[in-house]
């Protein structure tokens, strides 16, 4: 894609005087969007449930005041669209991102970025910004896999890639299929059972998703945006056994112990210091054991652990480096196996390809983000997002992060208006490049 020469440094802000209080408007969406999911902590707004319904029919209301006009998808997505925007069919680009939560969760993920869009596109169309490709606001449904164990299922289902084993999936409470629920919300089915996409892509010039940044990075470094250069992919193991032996912890010597947890202990040590090594010669990775435990049905303090039970996950940019990490992990346990006489048991592996971001589109958001006088930085995004489902398709995709305190997915997210508010600066600059 091409884009215009970015704008010199120095540039003043666009000027604000004859818009609307954009950041009164966002705080009253908020507000009023957390009143409708509210739970015993945070909020909850589970995918295709009646909340997420509302909360999207509650964004359509907001768009009519401004004059805006909207529509749903064939996947039940809110599009919100300009007044001149003539035909639903036309080529266009969308800023936009999710409006489910997870359970007891913050009000921010996801939300903020349908905010943004929508305060974005309320600007531009407030100061007559002409758009030779129409921007729209599109706020998607399910993207978080707490609800059904799959992620972006809006963003799938509509490039057909929403396949049978997820659509049979049960809800979290077991109150039905992931299926069942979405036909509920009134989508016809059969396309995406059919593995047929809902939108045709060539026709969807460019996605733009803003997000709150889910780790410390931008805290730390007093960045209010950022923008995001890639989307990690991950391989994940949920349960790995380490079989050993049980035995009297007084009784057996070192040298005839078979424990598990002294074993595990050593292989997830060892993927440690292989991460530091791979770090130090620039390599992306992030490693993480979220789940360490033995059976306390089974196992004592004065006994040793005859099996240990954990979970692996390995995240990187780089294909190449997942997978060799994923052999290294392999070979370890065969060592492991041999010097401590145990046996690990893997189950099936779960992956996810990491998903390449359009160089254009980040040179861009640093463009804008210097033009408003902001740090022109960049970092990559360890966390998944609809947007990796958009550049998987061939969408020339964006991301723009802001800033939060206190991680995410949980009550006490933490992202200041006026950091969306200069989020959104640098949004209208990209869409004018954009839509021109």
């Amino acid at each position: 894609m091409s884009l215009s020469t970015p704008i010199a440094e120095g540039a003043r802000p666009i000027d604000t005087a004859d818009l609307p209080d954009l950041a009164g408007l966002a705080e009253k969406i908020f507000a009023d969007v957390a009143a409708l999911s509210p739970d015993v902590l945070g909020v909850s707004r589970p995918a295709y449930s009646s909340i997420e319904s509302q909360t999207l029919a509650y964004l359509e209301t907001v768009a009519e005041e401004f004059g805006l006009q909207s529509w749903r998808d064939a996947g039940d997505n809110l599009v919100i669209a300009a007044p001149d925007d003539a035909s639903p069919e036309a080529p266009c680009g969308y800023f936009g991102s999710h409006v489910d939560s997870v359970p007891q969760g913050g009000n921010f993920d996801g939300l903020a970025g349908v905010v943004a869009a929508l305060l974005t596109l309320i600007a531009l169309v407030r100061e007559g910004a002409p758009m030779r490709v129409p921007l729209r606001v599109l706020a998607l449904r399910g993207e978080e896999s707490a609800w059904f164990g799959n992620a972006y299922m809006g963003s799938q289902a509509l490039f057909g890639r929403l396949g049978e084993k997820a659509l049979s999936t049960r809800r979290r409470d077991g109150r039905g299929t992931l299926a069942e629920a979405m036909r509920e919300t009134g989508i016809a089915m059969a396309r995406i059972e059919a593995g047929e996409p809902l939108v045709d892509t060539q026709k969807i010039r460019f996605f733009l998703e803003l997000h709150i940044e889910q780790g410390p990075v931008l805290v730390e470094r007093k960045w209010p945006v950022a923008a995001v250069t890639g989307i990690r992919g991950n391989v994940r193991h949920q349960a790995v056994q380490c079989i050993g032996q049980a035995g009297h912890s007084g009784a057996v010597p070192r040298w005839l112990r078979r424990d598990a947890v002294f074993a595990t202990s050593e292989l997830i040590m060892r993927m440690d210091d292989h991460w530091a090594t791979i770090q130090q010669h620039g390599g992306d990775l992030v490693l993480t054991a979220g789940i360490f435990q033995t059976d306390p049905a089974r196992h004592a303090m004065s006994r040793i652990p005859g099996e240990c039970t954990f979970s692996f996950e390995a995240r990187s940019q780089d294909s190449g480096t997942l997978r060799a990490f994923e052999e290294l992990l392999k070979s370890e346990c065969r060592i492991i196996e041999r010097e401590r006489r145990v046996k690990f048991v893997f189950d099936e592996a779960v992956r996810a390809e990491p998903a390449e971001l359009d160089p254009a589109m980040v040179e861009a958001i640093l463009a804008a983000c210097a033009a408003e006088g902001l740090p022109a930085e960049a970092i990559p995004s360890g966390a998944g997002h609809d947007a990796a489902i958009f550049a998987q398709a061939g969408v020339p995709t964006g991301m723009l992060f802001v800033r939060n305190r206190n991680g995410s997915h949980n009550p006490d997210e933490q992202m200041e208006v006026d950091d969306l508010i200069a989020a959104v600066g640098v949004m209208r600059r990209v869409a004018r490049d954009l839509t021109q």
